[in-house]
């Protein structure tokens, strides 16, 4: 009985947290149109779901795993959302959108991390992969990071284009791509405004 409910939990987590990612495409992100990139990355979401909900329904996973993967999902929704509450106003765009970015976010999350919002969908799909506990769980977590990773590069190579290029690279030397850097001298602590007056 356990088991059916955490696999019911999960299932429902798991598609609420797609369920959030989907919404934030139409009210959040601002590209007038959806990439060829960003079509991929939701095929792929779509494709590992799916495999994913299987894993879950008809494997047997120990309690453990899915206790963990649960809390680990919740804590990346909790991510998403600090990211969402902060970047509001800056009309970030989806990944892979060919135009450049014109505002720097520098508080909430992003003052940790560059790319809150690719750290929330990594530890989303690692909480994921880990309830499931099956090994082929990581072939398509790892494509996923990979692609992660390619599109967060992408936008960081489209800020050196842009006026924000210094305010960006100062940044950069302070901040973690998706996990916050170890060692910060008391300079780092302090965040620092863009020429937007954005922080």
């Amino acid at each position: 009985m356990m088991e059916s409910t955490l696999d019911l939990l999960l299932s429902i987590s798991s598609i609420a947290t797609l369920g959030q990612y989907a919404w934030s495409m139409r009210a959040h992100f601002q590209s007038s149109s959806m990439s060829q990139g960003a079509m991929i990355i939701s095929a792929v979401v779509v494709g590992t779901a799916v495999f994913f909900l299987a894993l879950l329904w008809i494997e047997r996973q120990p309690v453990a795993a899915k206790i963990v993967g649960l809390a680990i999902e919740l804590a990346s929704s909790a991510l998403f959302w600090w990211a969402i509450s902060v970047s509001r106003k800056a009309r970030l765009r989806f990944a892979f959108d060919p135009d450049n970015p014109d505002s720097l976010v520098t508080e909430g999350p992003y003052f940790h991390v560059r790319h809150p919002f690719y750290t929330s969908y990594i530890i989303f799909w690692i909480g994921w992969g880990i309830a499931t506990w099956s090994v082929w769980a990581v072939v398509p977590v790892a494509g996923i990071v990979t692609i992660y990773v390619i599109a967060a590069l992408d936008e960081e190579r489209k800020f050196s284009r842009t006026r924000l290029a210094d305010a960006y690279n100062a940044y950069r030397t302070r901040t973690g791509l998706f996990w916050p850097r170890l060692a910060r001298s008391r300079q780092d602590m302090q965040p620092a405004s863009d020429e937007s007056g954005r922080v």
